[in-house]
């Protein structure tokens, strides 16, 4: 198994380097990650050389269609997808209530589609308003103790043939744990239904292959994979081209096009090569692939194997503390690193406590109302959650686990 070159990734962050950070270790990342230097770079040259309309045949416009093509291009090629099956929007959260507004008009009377409790409430409420339109909406709940995702649990939802649509998380941003999306995607695809991953919680430990995976649809933000702040989302072409058109009637052929109504961010739509970029560098680094679908699964495999390194200590002095309850699996291997836990006060309150320690962390209910009162905690006092991504050290994790051991 390769390591991680942790000095290396760490100079591929500029904010690694800057004074007002350092003593500090960053560990609200399920919020968002910093930027990596190479989207940096795209978006400053963006700005400063290509702000005009794209794709007209003045060479600055011709150059700034371009790196917005090269963008699409290259992370679909990672994803394993068609060029035109990856579009951008302007957060996650849009995308999805787009996407529900095409699927509210394609379903026929009598269908239904499937929701989970263990979601961030972006990829569950554009789906259960459908509701308010008589479109039946079923609901595949978590297990109250553990917050697991039980597959044999959603069996009887699509046992009458009814449900045309999936809708569930890669991983919770609470609980953590990794669904077995492939699996999933077959179970709904054999009872005749499509699937909606939210993969925000887990791209930014690896972009995934979604034609591997199965999924019909696969969303996550750019922000939280060291990139601008756009929402990105494959939509495979079967799915793609039986819902309605969201965008301008004239730009109904063009799949990409048909679930953006607004204009893309022309510069951060660029600025997103620079992910591909840096997952290339990152591969290319440790002796893997330099380009495509194979660097980007190098990598994946890279970030994954160090970050359980990390994760597992944090989980075991957790699960030690009677004053906290862990949310989630406590085994690594099984889990990304986003780790809430319950204290016997406000998860906020806790986070300030951890401050003057050098740790940022977070605390509240992470718009995860849902999950966390199936599993008996109150969202209002919420939790504290502490989330790393492949670019946290050791010492950091080292460092957490002192302060904790002061504030909890």
């Amino acid at each position: 198994m390769t390591s991680l070159d942790i000095d290396w990734v760490r100079a591929q962050f500029p904010a690694f380097s800057q004074a007002s950070l350092q003593g500090q270790a960053f560990f609200e990342n399920a919020g968002g990650s910093y930027t990596c230097q190479p989207v940096i770079d795209r978006l400053f040259r963006f700005y400063t050389e290509r702000k005009v309309q794209p794709y007209a045949p003045y060479e600055a416009s011709r150059l700034g269609g371009e790196e917005m093509d090269e963008a699409r291009a290259r992370l679909a090629a990672m994803m394993g997808v068609a060029t035109d099956e990856l579009s951008f929007g302007p957060s996650t959260t849009q995308n999805t209530y787009v996407l529900a507004q095409a699927v509210r008009r394609w379903l026929a009377e009598g269908e239904a589609i499937v929701v989970t409790n263990q979601d961030h409430e972006a990829n569950s409420g554009p789906w259960r308003r459908l509701a308010e339109e008589g479109i039946e909406v079923r609901e595949w709940r978590i297990d109250p103790e553990t917050g697991h995702l039980d597959p044999a649990a959603l069996a009887p939802l699509l046992a009458d043939g009814k449900v045309r649509l999936v809708c569930f998380p890669h991983c919770s941003n609470v609980v953590g744990e990794v669904n077995d999306v492939a699996a999933i995607c077959a179970q709904a695809r054999a009872a005749g239904a499509y699937t909606c991953v939210d993969g925000v919680s887990y791209a930014p430990h690896g972009f995934v292959d979604v034609a591997a995976l199965g999924a019909d649809i696969y969303l996550f933000s750019a922000y939280k994979t060291y990139g601008p702040h756009q929402g990105i989302m494959v939509i495979r072409r079967e799915i793609g081209e039986k819902l309605p058109n969201q965008g301008h009637f004239f730009n109904g052929g063009t799949l990409y096009k048909r679930f953006t109504p607004a204009g893309p961010d022309h510069a951060q739509v660029a600025a997103s090569a620079g992910m591909a970029d840096y997952m290339e560098a990152l591969s290319a680094h440790h002796g893997g692939p330099a380009s495509g679908a194979g660097a980007a699964r190098f990598a994946h495999a890279l970030m994954r194997d160090h970050e359980k390194v990390l994760l597992q200590p944090l989980l075991d002095y957790l699960s030690s503390k009677n004053s906290a309850r862990l949310i989630g699996p406590a085994n690594a291997e099984g889990r990304a690193p986003t780790v809430a836990v319950a204290l016997n006060r406000p998860g906020e309150a806790a986070a300030a406590d951890l401050a003057p320690h050098g740790i940022m962390a977070g605390g509240g209910d992470f718009y995860a109302v849902r999950p966390l009162t199936a599993m008996g905690v109150d969202p209002e006092p919420g939790v504290l959650r502490l989330s790393f991504t492949h670019y946290t050290h050791p010492d950091e994790v080292t460092k957490l686990i002192g302060a904790l051991d002061k504030v909890i």
